[in-house]
């Protein structure tokens, strides 16, 4: 197996272009254009070169041994493909890379194992990004355990449920007693003046009948008469009188 110019790698992310040759751009002239020294994909010590600075036809590249580059395949007018290859004899040849030319930009074409990192290096960082994502919303206390707290979730239900107050604590019976004997007590020594028959309607006075007060005068007759009043008499006795005897003389 061919060893791998480092080098490559670092052209996977750049293009060339020279826009003067874009509307004169045919599979006849295309290495031509390829070739410019201002192409950073064209290695110049390629069979190539000796070919054409010896003024030889492009079929002579068969017998020299060495790099050389060949037009792959053509799409007009917009695609071309071109292979760099190691030639070992005029029968074998081993690619190295191939370069894509679409309307006039060229580009090289990734190698089987820089498309594979590339994929798995997006899968591991996906993988990564979500693990770490996962880990910011797991929560570890002693006494409970792990459980998981989406702040998400609390801002959506949050906007979703209007606000509640917090309710206060029940009070107990003795309280609800209590406060129900001093109503009853409150409203037996202030009865309402007003009553509202229905919801919406004209509250009604309501008549209170006041009993008279009794005056200072009744209310001292009162307090003097138990001590005025004198004792029951007694009853009559029912043995008759004694009776008068004569005296003897």
């Amino acid at each position: 197996m061919a060893s791998v110019d480092l080098r490559d790698n670092n052209l996977l992310g750049i293009s060339w272009v020279d826009s003067g040759w874009v509307p004169i751009l045919n599979p006849g002239n295309v290495l031509e254009y390829f070739s410019e020294r201002s192409n950073p994909f064209y290695d110049r010590s390629c069979n190539n070169e000796v070919v054409k600075m010896q003024r030889l036809s492009m079929e002579h590249l068969n017998q020299i041994v060495g790099v050389e580059y060949i037009l792959l395949h053509a799409q007009e007018p917009i695609l071309y493909i071109i292979r760099k290859q190691q030639r070992q004899s005029p029968t074998q040849v081993i690619p190295i890379s191939d370069y894509y030319i679409i309307a006039g930009v060229v580009y090289q074409a990734p190698d089987l194992g820089s498309v594979i990192g590339s994929r798995v290096l997006s899968a591991v960082h996906g993988i990564q990004s979500a693990f770490d994502e996962a880990m910011s919303y797991c929560r570890y206390h002693p006494s409970k355990g792990y459980w998981w707290h989406f702040k998400d979730q609390e801002e959506r239900d949050a906007k979703a449920k209007p606000k509640s107050k917090k309710k206060e604590e029940p009070s107990s019976l003795f309280q609800r007693q209590r406060v129900d004997n001093l109503l009853l007590d409150l409203r037996s020594k202030f009865p309402p003046t007003f009553y509202q028959p229905k919801p919406g309607e004209k509250p009604i006075p309501v008549e209170v009948k006041k009993e008279p007060e009794p005056t200072a005068e009744t209310v001292k007759q009162e307090e003097r008469e138990p001590a005025a009043k004198p004792s029951a008499p007694a009853p009559a006795s029912t043995k008759p009188p004694p009776e008068k005897r004569a005296r003897l003389q």
